[in-house]
């Protein structure tokens, strides 16, 4: 395992599956962690362990559709550790599709912000720090029907493929800095809430939580250095 040691990490999403995940990932590999959750105290009681360490942040009630929100959880991890060097985007979502013509607005506009606003808004923030150190690695988690839509999934598909675009011009303009972004295409992740919308579903093809963590730490040690705007399919 790649050793983090040392180094501060921000994990978007950690009270969900795949955050869930690679934050136990980061920890094992020695990280400091700020951990990002949109609930009041789901972080305190999925995360017992780190409440009085001085090596966590739990960073709760942050709206990461909200400029000023992200600024704050951003400016407290700097307070508490005074450098970042990881960003792991994991927070988003899916709505049930519908067809385009039957898709609501307030669909459209909860699927953008939700998959795509969070991660331009939380990468905004952290970016000026990477630059002032020359070092840094973002890792976005977008979805592998970014690349080609798919029937009663078209805000889904639109929206994560808005964050495999989004990385894509992150890493050319960083990429002379120090900085790596790339992504991860997950197919179907094995969580239990897609075991119960899928009941007759061959669970042994889906993707592990786990797995993609392995691949986020990868992409976010020093021997991904070559990599930019990558969009790893896992």
């Amino acid at each position: 395992m790649v050793d983090f040691s040392g180094r501060v990490v921000i994990v978007t999403g950690a009270a969900g599956n795949l955050g869930n995940a690679v934050t136990r990932a980061f920890q094992s590999a020695g990280a400091r962690l700020t951990l990002v959750d949109r609930a009041e105290d789901r972080l305190q009681r999925l995360y017992p362990d780190m409440v009085d360490s001085s090596d966590y942040l739990l960073a709760n009630s942050v709206d990461l559709t909200s400029a000023e929100a992200v600024q704050s959880m951003v400016d407290k991890t700097l307070e508490r550790f005074g450098q970042i060097q990881v960003l792991v985007n994991t927070a988003g979502g899916y709505r049930a599709g519908a067809p385009v013509h039957e898709t609501s607005l307030e669909t459209w506009d909860f699927m953008l912000n939700l998959n795509a606003r969070s991660v331009f808004l939380v990468s905004r923030a952290v970016i000026p720090h990477l630059l002032q150190q020359r070092y840094g690695k973002i890792i976005n988690v977008a979805a592998r029907v970014a690349r080609q839509g798919r029937a009663n999934m078209a805000v889904y598909s639109a929206s994560k493929s808005a964050v495999v675009h989004l990385t894509e011009s992150m890493a050319a303009e960083l990429k002379g800095e120090g900085i790596n972004v790339n992504c991860i295409l997950p197919s179907t992740i094995d969580t239990p809430a897609n075991r119960r919308a899928m009941p007759e579903a061959d669970y042994s093809i889906w993707v592990k939580p786990q797995a993609i963590a392995e691949v986020i730490l990868f992409l976010a040690s020093d021997s991904a250095s070559p990599l930019h705007g990558v969009a790893v399919p896992v």
